[in-house]
């Protein structure tokens, strides 16, 4: 397919050098329009969306630089171009900091007039590209505020969509921080019942005296302080999802309640005798080791198993350190947005993202979005997030700090998974002092060059 001529807006008061500058414009294949002042080529950008503009820097009343300014405030992708004489390069420059996309100084030669309209043209290409993949990418790697490239997330992206279509009791298991509402909003979200509502309770903010009426409803004069009926988080998710959190810290006799509704789909409100029939998915989630709970006699295992119909686990951060710069990025882009007034968003130095990858992060996604939060507040006027903007704690994060000292959460460690990030940053380590060369690596090691390719082979496929 042909490619669309690109319109071409050439502002000069000198009108033979314009005159002839506009004609092999045209024979190299642009649409050309021409304006003799600022005033004029401000009310062509009115009627026009061009591709490009080339204007002289300096024109009898508006300038090069207002016509500039009025270009890419109307038309953000449009390629302005100054033309300038040797004396006003200084002027020329200080266009560009306003977003001019380059000049060309008079007397010039017409082909290299050419070289800069088409390379301005080949970095708008490639910003356009660059945007497109990115958008591809966060598309990719994101799932309803679940974020993450790494295996581990992938999969549990794949699993999150296939379980969304049914409608099957799902467990959600994981640390604190980690996302487990997230996950269990991406389910309803990907479901039939995606236009029904999600409902979300944490049972262990709620006193065990009213986290049944919070459940079930009441009617009017239950107990005291019930001063009319009032629908229970059950009636309120009708047709959608209703979401469970902490679902271990729920009481004996709630637990035997919830068994009943599960099996029967019907309930009775707090103080009244009339059971009330829903239609409601339901998704649990927990920090704590149900199974260990069941065979301590804490957790009912009838209860556990109708719960555990599809179990699905949200990985800890420290299991997928790859994730970290993907969430920094997004958590940056969210957080400069949502200031007022937005903030451009920033990057973060090396070192500072070597530290981020490091640390252990025992609070996981929801303790590194409130350092990433912390660290742009600390750098207010600061294009670069530094090691002095991150907490104490991760600046004093070593190289390896899972070497110095275990942190242990209170569901316990998977051992070989803590094994093999132990093994991964080792020779991360010693790839980075040798500058990626395998055989000096292993030798820092005390491995056989081989031994090390195969475990980089094997540590990649995890």
């Amino acid at each position: 397919m042909a490619e669309t001529p690109k319109h071409l807006l050439l502002v000069d008061d000198e009108g033979p050098l314009r005159e002839a500058v506009a004609e092999r414009l045209v024979a190299a294949g642009f649409e050309v329009v021409q304006a003799a002042n600022g005033e004029e080529a401000i009310a062509r950008l009115s009627d026009f969306a061009f591709d490009i503009l080339i204007t002289d820097l300096r024109l009898p009343g508006a300038d090069g630089r207002a016509v500039v300014q009025t270009a890419l405030d109307r038309y953000p992708d449009i390629i302005p171009i100054i033309v300038t004489g040797y004396g006003t390069v200084q002027d020329a420059v200080e266009a560009i900091k306003q977003g001019a996309a380059d000049f060309v100084t008079k007397p010039f030669q017409f082909d290299a007039l050419l070289h800069v309209i088409h390379s301005a043209l080949e970095q708008r290409r490639l910003r356009s590209e660059n945007a497109y993949l990115r958008a591809q990418l966060e598309e990719r790697y994101r799932l309803d505020g679940l974020v993450g490239k790494s295996r581990v997330m992938r999969d549990l992206f794949q699993l999150l969509e296939t379980v969304a279509q049914s409608s099957s009791t799902v467990l959600v298991t994981g640390e604190t921080g980690t996302g487990k509402e997230l996950a269990a909003r991406a389910i309803h979200h990907n479901s039939p019942r995606r236009t029904q509502r999600f409902v979300a309770i944490n049972c262990s903010a709620i006193p065990e005296t009213l986290l049944e009426a919070e459940l079930f409803g009441h009617v009017r004069g239950a107990f005291t302080g019930a001063v009319a009926t009032r629908q229970g988080r059950f009636e309120q998710a009708h047709r959608g999802t209703l979401f469970l959190d902490e679902i271990g810290t729920m009481s004996p006799s709630l637990q035997a309640k919830l068994l009943r509704v599960l099996q029967s789909r019907e309930f009775e409100r707090v103080g009244d005798a009339h059971p009330v029939r829903v239609d409601v998915r339901l998704i649990a989630a927990t920090n704590s080791d149900l199974a260990k709970m069941v065979e301590q006699g804490t957790f009912r295992e009838d209860l556990y198993y109708r719960l555990n119909v599809i179990p699905i686990h949200v990985p800890a951060l420290r299991e997928r350190r790859e994730d970290v710069p993907l969430l920094v990025q997004h958590f940056i882009e969210r957080l400069c947005r949502e200031q007022t007034p937005p903030r451009q968003p920033i990057t973060v130095s090396q070192e500072a993202m070597r530290l981020l990858m490091s640390f252990p992060w025992p609070g996981n996604v929801r303790q590194l979005e409130n350092t990433v939060e912390r660290a742009i507040a600390l750098s207010p006027g600061r294009a670069q997030i530094e090691v002095k903007d991150l907490p104490p704690d991760v600046q004093r994060a070593a190289a390896a700090p899972e070497l110095s000292g275990v942190l242990f959460p209170d569901g316990g460690i998977d051992f070989d998974t803590y094994v093999a990030t132990i093994e991964r940053a080792l020779i991360r380590q010693s790839l980075e002092r040798t500058h990626g060369n395998k055989r000096q690596a292993a030798k820092l090691l005390n491995l056989k060059r081989t031994t090390l390719i195969e475990k980089l082979k094997r540590l990649e496929k995890q």
